[in-house]
């Protein structure tokens, strides 16, 4: 009896040293937690400041603003939130040793391990650059058609994360981006087919389970046929029921398979799911009669942002009520944070929210904390990131991505002068010094979305050297670049056309003779893409979707098209 006691004493103990206060009974995580502390479960926001008790006065008064705390640190401690969520735009991403120590403060404020998160994609959705090793992005790993591919690649980022004391990433979609004019995935997604985007998506999820680092699949049922970006405005998918469970649905499955600890809902609305018309976040016959009673998911189902447009028709307290009865765990970025926080006390006060609704989600959400070592590891030291043997993994997977639809001369481009032009500040910059570097001489004339005065100029320009590139980015939503790129076409003179977002543009340049993808605009991409046009390296990518006419009649590149060189 006394050697029993003695043990059940030194295990409690050692939960206690790891800095977790013991759990009364095993079999209950939650005895002894008040309902404010299970109710702060529910909750991931942001917090301002680069420290996690920064007194610069534009980060004490946007916490002030919005969440009635100076700092970070007492926003954890007053709402006992179960996560923090990172952007620039709340001054947390700066140096990797800072991130580093804005994450261990953050977790000294917390009486129970935080979920700390940030939406690091890759590609076009990259919220650290250098020096960390950034992911060319979701549909350039699906171009190499490797899924070991997506395995390394989100292993090396959910390494680097984690470093960083970021245990959650807001990663992988599996959206199958069916709609070639999505404005929510685009390359974002790995492809537009079911087959492909599964394979993938659970490659990506098991490295970064292979990481030690839990990820959230997304964005449930389904992003890839809407044109609107919940962020901006209301999606909604027309699909029939049988179309979504057959098209959109199996990549969350095989997600699931893989071990994704997490999956997050989408607001878009899918009347053949769910005939009231709420949106998927808000709607009990899509996260529990689909995700939790058809698919037999019982991980931490969180939210879509929740300040989102598409929800801009309700309340605050309408929001995170509607989105708990219909059986979601976390509640990401509530417009009104305090708000939130009572409208769910009161309701379990009143009696119209059950205590033990609540206590389903938090044991959940403590279980994924669990898992994760949280209770053990939710500290980290100086930070190591960005080596070579990390860079080296992205640049393979960009490498294997760039896709050349149509090639010839100009290319090779091994000596002479090049005009780099086009869309993005950074994209033609990274790529004019890529240019030079390997003996061209390159240089630039950035346009954006121009108007009619810098497209002469550009078409001026494009007269003094031997050959152009010319960078677009989603130019079939864009008339002024597609303006730019037939100017310079017109000219007679060798242009190269490049795309660095969705390789769709093609469709609206049907005389360039020389077009190549690369899905993405992070250096690695844009190295890449400088070792194809000098011809140091061969275009190895294929199509991960299908190429159609603009009204969609014609198909003018098939799924797994490419001209492969070298």
């Amino acid at each position: 009896m006394h050697f029993r006691r003695f043990v059940a004493f030194s295990a409690a103990l050692v939960t206690v040293l790891a800095g977790w206060p013991a759990p009364a009974s095993a079999a209950d995580p939650l005895r002894g937690m008040t309902l404010e502390e299970k109710v702060g479960q529910l909750f991931v926001t942001y917090v301002y400041g680069a420290g996690a008790s920064s007194t610069e006065a534009a980060d004490v008064a946007a916490n002030q603003a919005a969440l009635g705390v100076d700092t970070g640190a007492a926003a954890v401690a007053r709402y006992h939130l179960g996560g923090v969520i990172y952007f620039s735009w709340s001054r947390n991403l700066g140096t990797p040793a800072q991130i580093a120590e804005l994450s261990n403060g953050l977790q000294r404020a917390a009486s129970v391990p935080l979920l700390i998160s940030t939406d690091q994609e890759g590609g076009v959705v990259n919220r650290i650059g250098a020096p960390l090793a950034v992911s060319p992005g979701n549909m350039a790993v699906g171009a190499t058609f490797d899924p070991l591919q997506a395995s390394r690649v989100a292993r090396v980022s959910g390494t680097e994360l984690r470093a960083l004391g970021i245990n959650m990433v807001d990663a992988p979609v599996v959206d199958v981006n069916t709609n070639p004019r999505n404005t929510a995935d685009g390359p974002r997604a790995f492809g537009d087919r079911t087959a492909q985007v599964a394979l993938f998506g659970a490659a990506a999820a098991g490295g970064y389970r292979l990481a030690g680092i839990g990820a959230q699949a997304k964005h449930f049922p389904g992003l890839g046929d809407t044109t609107v970006n919940t962020d901006n405005g209301v999606a909604v998918t027309n699909e029939s029921r049988a179309e979504i469970l057959a098209t959109h649905v199996p990549p969350f499955q095989a997600a699931i398979a893989a071990g994704v600890p997490s999956i997050m809902t989408a607001h878009i609305v899918a009347p053949s799911l769910d005939p009231s018309g709420r949106p998927a976040s808000l709607s009990k016959p899509i996260v529990t009669g689909l995700l939790r009673d058809r698919l037999h998911f019982d991980g931490v189902v969180v939210t879509d942002a929740l300040d989102a447009a598409a929800l801009a028709d309700l309340t605050t307290e309408q929001i995170v009520l509607q989105a708990l009865d219909a059986g979601v765990d976390q509640l990401l970025m509530p417009r009104d944070l305090p708000a939130a926080y009572q409208a769910v006390l009161d309701a379990v006060r009143a009696g119209t929210l059950s205590e033990a609704r609540i206590d389903r989600s938090v044991r959940r959400i403590l279980r994924m904390k669990q898992d994760l070592g949280l209770w053990q590891h939710r500290y980290v030291p100086a930070p190591v990131v960005g080596t070579p043997a990390a860079l080296a993994t992205m640049a393979g997977a960009a490498a294997g991505s760039i896709t050349a639809l149509r090639t010839g001369a100009p290319l090779p481009l091994r000596s002479g002068s090049v005009l780099v032009t086009g869309w993005g500040v950074s994209t033609t910059q990274t790529l004019t010094t890529a240019l030079t570097a390997r003996g061209l001489a390159a240089t630039r004339l950035y346009t954006g979305s121009p108007s009619d005065a810098v497209i002469a100029q550009a078409v001026a320009a494009s007269a003094t050297v031997d050959a152009t590139v010319v960078t677009t980015s989603n130019a079939w939503s864009d008339a002024t670049q597609q303006r730019l790129v037939a100017a310079l076409l017109a000219t007679g003179r060798p242009v190269v056309v490049a795309s660095v977002g969705g390789p769709y543009d093609i469709a609206y340049f049907p005389s360039a003779p020389v077009y190549l993808a690369t899905y993405g605009y992070q250096p690695p991409s844009l190295t890449a893409l400088a070792d194809v046009l000098t011809g140091a390296a061969p275009a190895r990518g294929r199509l991960p979707v299908t190429i159609r006419t603009p009204d969609g009649a014609t198909v003018l590149f098939p799924f797994g098209a490419g001209v492969h060189s070298g």
